[in-house]
């Protein structure tokens, strides 16, 4: 059976709380944009001082204390620490990625 959509009073609400939260989601999700943006140029000077001292462009360690204490942050902020780890994954292989790179067009330290 069709039901022809009728617009009303409930509708436009719908629409309005709809329209509202959207825009919540892209005011935060720009934010999280500028905030990748500004962890990438500090990554990108970490990655300068490793390449300049000859340190190697990953840091397991690290990493996994990293991974640890964001899983902690994700649990606290009821959010899935699996999807939390994912996501860090994701980053740390980029920021290793450029750290590669920046030592790649650097002469060798020493």
């Amino acid at each position: 059976m069709n039901r022809a959509v009728v617009p009303d009073a409930t509708g436009d609400q719908v629409r309005a709380e709809l329209a509202r939260l959207r825009n919540s989601i892209d005011n935060m999700d720009a934010a999280l944009v500028h905030l990748l943006a500004e962890r990438f140029k500090i990554t990108q000077q970490v990655g300068v001082l490793k390449a300049d001292h000859g340190l190697p462009p990953a840091d397991p360690a690290r990493e996994a204390q990293q991974i640890a204490r964001l899983r902690s942050l994700a649990e606290e902020a009821r959010l899935d620490p699996e999807f939390a780890e994912k996501f860090l994954n994701f980053v740390v292989a980029e920021v290793v990625r450029h750290h590669q790179a920046v030592l790649s067009e650097r002469p060798p330290a020493g």
